[in-house]
């Protein structure tokens, strides 16, 4: 009786997350460095006139970036893994969107207004914010390309692979012609040394 067999699913090669998530990590990694080259490393998580690309900056939200931006390289190197960025990097901004209209007066109440404002936000930050929120979103429910191998498939790809291999045809004593790997037992016993047990 014949066993019927699945058809298996997976995923093709580089994955548009993983494109996605590397790339965004090299922007943010930029975007750091050229802050800390703007803020320098005084002052840390106070505030600063200093500004990347008309966003504020100081130290502290230069190196969020840097880290962001590392974690997302070391993270590229998977499908699921690219997608782990993109969660991270949307709880990251997302919670800083939020933080910042509360800083901004948008939300009245500010649970956390005791902690100040270590990451310099303002109202131009949180639209930044908010995009690079839906940017992790994007990056972890992208979906994947997948590449379908059906049975057929792959018993056609080792007979290919049987076919391109070469084979070494030796003559037998009755004179037939027979390839090396398909040896009879009359071939094995003449090839065996001498003294050995049969």
């Amino acid at each position: 009786m014949a066993r019927a067999q699945r058809a298996r699913i997976r995923t093709a090669g580089l994955q548009p997350a993983q494109v996605l998530a590397g790339l965004s990590s090299l922007a943010f990694l930029v975007f750091g460095i050229v802050g800390f080259t703007r803020t320098g490393f005084a002052d840390f998580a106070g505030r600063s006139d200093a500004t990347v690309l008309g966003f504020s900056v100081n130290p502290l939200y230069n190196l969020g970036f840097v880290l962001l931006g590392a974690i997302g390289l070391l993270l590229t190197f998977g499908s699921g893994r690219s997608r782990v960025f993109g969660l991270l990097t949307f709880a990251a901004f997302g919670a800083l969107f939020v933080w910042g209209l509360m800083i901004t007066g948008t939300v009245s109440t500010n649970p956390v207004s005791e902690a100040g404002n270590p990451f310099n936000l303002n109202a131009t930050d949180n639209w930044l914010h908010l995009g690079l929120a839906a940017l992790g979103l994007l990056i972890a429910f992208l979906p994947a390309r997948h590449k379908v191998l059906l049975p057929e498939d792959e018993e056609e790809n080792v007979v290919a692979d049987r076919a391109d291999s070469a084979t070494v045809v030796e003559p037998l004593p009755d004179g037939s012609r027979r390839p090396k790997h398909e040896k009879g037992p009359t071939v094995a016993r003449e090839e065996r040394p001498p003294g050995l047990a049969h």
